[in-house]
């Protein structure tokens, strides 16, 4: 089972990263999500460090937290849609999505990290 949801991790990611080409910080998400799929990959054989998780998690968290004042005054205008373009007048759009796309990243590493004493 941990093997069939580090191979879905994997893919998942690299979508995310292949995506990611004609955003204007492009480099930025390619490099995170394909982290992401990287460790996946490393999970899947059994070669991921736990350390090189906690670090990646570590990244999404610090850089969450620059994007965490902009989701909550998302949150506090009642949640208006993130899948409209994007507008200079609604930059919550891109600031929310970059917010849960960390969140994903989190979670991807979360689910793919090295359990027991090894």
């Amino acid at each position: 089972m941990k093997k069939t949801i580090s191979i879905i991790v994997f893919i998942v990611f690299i979508l995310f990263a292949a995506v990611q080409y004609n955003d204007p910080d492009a480099l930025r998400w390619i490099a995170i999500y394909g982290y992401v799929s990287l460790a996946a990959l490393g999970a899947y054989f059994g070669r991921v460090p736990r350390w090189a998780i906690y670090a990646g998690m570590l990244v999404c968290l610090i850089w969450m937290g620059t994007l965490f004042k902009d989701f909550i005054h998302w949150i506090q205008m009642g949640m208006p849609s993130i899948v409209d373009e994007m507008h200079t007048t609604k930059p919550h759009i891109e600031l929310v999505r970059e917010f849960l796309g960390l969140l994903l990243a989190m979670i991807g590493l979360w689910v793919v990290r090295p359990r027991g004493n090894k």
